[in-house]
């Protein structure tokens, strides 16, 4: 089946067209795109084609998504997965994206261990086995340059998921340390607690503090988006996260 997963994706990719100007618009419109050499650029170029080949990226609400949206997210959806592969996308197929942000169903257990159901205001969600849903207008902050990628967020929660569960650990490689990465991730993800338990200035989204599952996303983020803030504030973490997603965003971004 890989035989023929692999045949019929080199198929794919000696017959796919995407327009030039429609490509070098986009690249030039995302910030973090930055430093990529020419062969990285081809590689992420060919892996946009697979994704939106292999995923169905749809508009939901009163927005039209038109192929150059769709490009915009594929890009930013790829990046983490450049030097990865496309089949750590493996298991989902759908991208659904609202105008804004949407109202999703949210259920929380309270302290007295009462059930509570309403809906959430939302940007983003990754379904287990499911889509990945996004909100247009935050995708289009990545060109901002300030740190927030909903994309990437969304997508690096589907990393952590290929081990059942999101806890904050996705699949590490032959070679990294499971207590290494757990030690930079605990001591991180404490002191940002302790930071905002303070009252003091967070160097990262505050939102990161929600759990494991959304510190790991909030730092990938981070690490592709501001790497200099996060090297700086979480070494250890920069350097998982570097081993993990095999990219120095930092070395190229300058």
């Amino acid at each position: 089946m890989d035989l023929f997963k692999n045949w019929r994706r080199r198929r794919l990719l000696a017959r796919a067209q995407l327009p030039e100007d429609r490509w070098w618009a986009v690249v030039a419109g995302l910030p973090l795109l930055r430093g990529l050499t020419g062969a990285e650029l081809s590689r992420l170029r060919n892996l946009c084609l697979l994704f939106l080949h292999e995923k169905h990226l749809v508009a939901a609400g009163e927005l039209e998504l038109d192929d150059g949206m769709r490009l915009y997210i594929a890009v930013q959806a790829c990046l983490p997965i450049l030097h990865l592969g496309l089949d750590y996308y493996a298991g989902w197929t759908s991208v659904i994206v609202y105008p804004a942000g949407f109202w999703s169903p949210h259920r929380a257990l309270d302290a007295a261990g009462v059930m509570h159901s309403g809906y959430q205001a939302r940007v983003g969600e990754a379904w287990d086995r499911g889509p990945v849903v996004l909100s247009w207008a935050d995708v289009q902050q990545a060109a901002s340059g300030a740190g927030f990628n909903v994309v990437i967020h969304e997508c690096a929660h589907k990393l952590d998921l290929l081990n059942g569960i999101a806890n904050g650990m996705p699949p590490l490689h032959g070679g990294m340390s499971p207590p290494a990465w757990t030690q930079a991730f605990t001591a991180a993800y404490n002191d940002l607690c302790q930071c905002l338990d303070l009252g003091a200035e967070p160097p990262i989204h505050p939102y990161a503090t929600e759990s494991p599952a959304e510190f790991f996303a909030v730092v990938s983020e981070a690490f592709f988006e501001i790497p200099a803030v996060l090297q700086a504030t979480y070494p250890a973490v920069y350097a998982q996260l570097r081993g993990f997603y095999r990219q120095d965003p930092l070395l190229r971004l300058g």
